[in-house]
C-alpha cells in the first residue's frame, strides 16, 4: 500500500492589496508541506489543476518542479492534469522535464477534471468534450512510448516523424488515468491499460466496487496482466 496527499493550492481571497503576497507564502508553505510529506517517509504527492480565483494550482508542473528540488524520495504527480484543454506534446514535455529534475520520481494523471473553465480559456468547445480527452490520450500515450512520432487527429496539428523531447528519466513515464464515476471511463483504462485513479468526489466509496471490477475486467479481455 502507498499513502499521499493531494493539494488543490488554495489560494488566499483576501481582496485587499496584500493577496497577492498572501498567495506567495501559502505556496512557500505548500512547498513546506510537501518537503515535510518526503521527510516522514510518505509515498506520493500530488497537484491538482484549476483554472480560477481560488487556487493557485493552473501551473502544476511548475509547482513540482519546485517541490522536486527540495525533496529526495516522494513521487509527485498530477492530480489531475486537464489533458482535454492541454497540448499532449507540451504536457509530456513537462512532466519528462519534471522527472529528469526529480531523478524519476515524476508522475501523471490525465483526466478531464472536475470543472470546466479550462474549456472556454483555451478556446475548445464543451461539445467534443470527450472527443477531445480521447484523442488528447492517445496521443500523449503515443510520445510516451515513441520517441518519433507520427500522428493525425482532429483537434491538433499533424504530427509527421516528429522528435519529442526530452525524454524522462523513467524508461516510460507513468501515466494514469483520472476518472469520476462513468462506467466508460473505468473500461477505457482498462482497455488501455493504464493505472486508475478514482476521484471519489461524492457516495459512499463502497459504490465504486463495481465500477473497479469493470475495470479490472476490460483490462484482462484486453489482454493486459494486472501486475502491469
Amino acid at each position: 500500500m502507498e499513502i499521499g496527499i493531494d493539494s488543490f493550492a488554495a489560494a488566499n481571497l483576501t481582496t485587499n492589496s496584500e493577496a497577492s503576497r498572501n498567495n506567495a507564502k501559502s505556496l512557500a508553505e505548500l512547498l513546506d508541506r510537501i518537503a515535510y510529506a518526503d521527510e516522514v517517509g510518505l509515498d506520493v504527492f500530488g497537484i491538482g489543476e484549476h483554472h480560477r480565483k481560488e487556487f493557485l494550482d493552473s501551473a502544476p508542473a511548475i509547482i513540482l518542479a519546485a517541490a522536486a528540488a527540495r525533496t529526495k524520495r516522494i513521487r509527485l504527480t498530477s492530480a489531475v492534469t486537464v489533458l482535454s484543454a492541454a497540448d499532449p506534446v507540451r504536457a509530456f514535455q513537462n512532466f519528462a522535464t519534471l522527472d529528469l529534475i526529480s531523478q524519476g520520481r515524476a508522475e501523471m494523471v490525465a483526466g478531464r477534471g472536475s470543472f470546466i473553465e479550462a474549456f472556454p480559456l483555451f478556446g475548445f468547445n464543451l461539445e467534443d468534450y470527450d472527443a477531445l480527452f480521447s484523442e488528447k490520450l492517445e496521443l500523449l500515450l503515443a510520445i510516451r512510448d515513441q520517441e518519433i512520432v507520427s500522428w493525425k487527429g482532429r483537434f491538433r496539428a499533424s504530427l509527421d516523424n516528429q522528435a519529442i523531447y526530452p525524454r524522462p528519466l523513467q524508461k516510460s513515464l507513468p501515466i494514469w488515468l483520472g476518472v469520476g464515476g462513468t462506467r466508460a471511463s473505468f473500461i477505457r483504462a482498462g482497455m488501455l491499460g493504464l493505472p486508475l485513479m478514482v476521484a471519489v468526489i461524492g457516495g459512499e466509496t463502497h459504490r465504486f466496487r463495481p465500477l473497479i471490477d469493470l475495470y479490472r475486467e476490460s483490462g484482462e479481455s484486453a489482454g493486459h496482466s494486472p501486475e502491469n
